[in-house]
Order: structure tokens, then C-alpha cells, then sequence
């Protein structure tokens, strides 16, 4: 059995009520919930929020939301693996269901799309992986970075010194928090989301953006607005 989770608190220091603001024809909480519905391997989706207006929200496109999230689970300073592990322990109580493999689909992502869902976790299953995640070309390479001791620049990496050209530099990859694939032990056993063997799935820049801050979501409108989004018309 195959869980989606889309988490969706009510608070946002970056981008206050980010996850209700409206990008197209959708909020970015309606953009997870159509994305959840593209996909063919999520056997169950639910929604893990504890505000009222993300549950209206969520409800209106169709998903479930089963639960309130619990307050202490909705901080800050709360993590996502205690958000899993209580959506994960909610259906197995609820229902008797332990789910294999843990899908998070944070909202942030609006771009994200069903063919994504299902390749990341189709890499988890096919590789027997303890977790697989969506990743994007690193947009600065980490060998020319450096940290800094008083006003003094530190390389991050002393080899960084022999690459004069950024092309020449091994390829390098970040999260592009897209889609996170978990297995139920990952999970639960370890408390990790992403194991020790963990796989990647590549994905192009304009479908990773990730909206954090107001100058995401202004990225996120151009994207959008250029026609170079890979999302249906329907969400446009």
C-alpha cells in the first residue's frame, strides 16, 4: 500500500499563508491535491494540517483530511519525520493499514505532476530502496563556495582550487523537494525520510521550483505566465 501525505500547516514565516495563495487557477494547496490526483501508484492520499482554512481548502479539491494535526505538531521548530510517523500510526490505527512506501508531496511545489509522483516512487521500487527523491542540477557548484573566518574566505572545498571552469566540475545535485519517497521502515525504524541507500529522480528547472519565499512564488508566476510550466491546462 502506497500513503501520499501532503503536510500543510497553517503557518509561514517566508510567505505568510503561502499554502492558500493562489498561483493560476489554483491555490498551491489545490495545485498537491491535483497533482496527487494525476498520479497512479497512490493507493490512498490524505492531508496532515491543523488549520481550519487548509482543511476547507483541502476538502473543496476532494482530498482527504482525516485527522487535526496536533498543535505541538505544527510549530516552528516541528519536524516532518513526527509528521509522517503520526499520519503513518493514524491509519494504522485507524484502519489496520501499515503502508509500505510514504509519499510527501509538500505544496510548495506547484509544478510537480503525477508522471513524478509515479517515477520517483517506481525508482523505490524497482531499486528495493530505502527512499527516493525527486533532485535538480545544483545551480552553484559547491566547489567554488566558500565559508568565511572574520572577513577571511575559507574554501568549502580545498580541490574546488583545480576546476577554473564551472562546466568542468563533476555534476552536483540539491533537493528539489518535489516528491520524497519513504519506505514504512525508513520511516518508522530509523526516523529518516530519506535512508542510507536513497535514489534520485532528475527534474528540469522549471518544473522544481519550490515556493518559500515571495520571490519564489514571483519565479513561479513567470513560469507560469510564459507558458513553460509542465502542469495540465486545467491548472493554469
Amino acid at each position: 500500500m502506497i500513503l501520499g501525505v501532503t503536510p500543510a500547516r497553517g503557518g509561514s514565516k517566508g510567505l505568510p499563508r503561502k499554502n492558500l495563495k493562489k498561483l493560476g487557477g489554483l491555490s498551491l494547496m489545490g495545485h498537491a491535491i491535483a497533482s496527487a490526483r494525476e498520479s497512479a501508484r497512490l493507493d490512498r492520499f490524505i492531508v496532515s494540517t491543523e488549520d481550519p482554512e487548509i482543511v476547507e481548502e483541502a476538502r473543496r479539491h476532494g482530498a482527504e483530511v482525516p485527522f487535526v494535526r496536533p498543535a505541538d505538531l505544527a510549530s516552528d521548530e516541528a519536524g516532518m519525520v513526527p509528521v509522517l510517523r503520526h499520519a503513518v500510526e493514524w491509519l494504522q490505527t485507524s484502519a489496520g493499514i501499515r503502508p509500505e512506501l510514504i509519499v510527501t508531496l509538500q505544496p510548495t511545489s506547484p509544478f510537480r505532476t503525477g508522471a513524478d509522483i509515479d517515477r520517483t516512487v517506481q525508482k523505490a521500487l524497482d531499486t528495493g530502496a530505502d527512499s527516493a527523491q525527486t533532485v535538480i542540477e545544483a545551480c552553484y557548484h559547491p566547489f567554488f563556495m566558500k565559508t568565511l573566518d572574520g572577513d577571511r574566505t575559507v574554501p568549502l572545498f580545498p580541490e574546488g582550487y583545480t576546476y577554473v571552469r564551472r562546466q568542468d566540475a563533476p555534476p552536483v545535485f540539491q533537493p528539489s523537494s518535489m516528491v520524497y519517497v519513504t519506505r514504512y521502515t525508513t520511516l518508522i525504524d530509523q526516523g529518516r525520510i530519506l535512508g542510507p541507500d536513497n535514489r534520485g529522480i532528475i527534474t528540469p528547472f522549471e518544473a522544481s521550483v519550490n515556493i518559500d519565499t515571495e520571490w519564489d512564488f514571483l519565479l513561479a508566476e513567470v513560469i507560469l505566465r510564459e507558458g513553460r510550466a509542465p502542469i495540465s491546462q486545467e491548472r493554469r
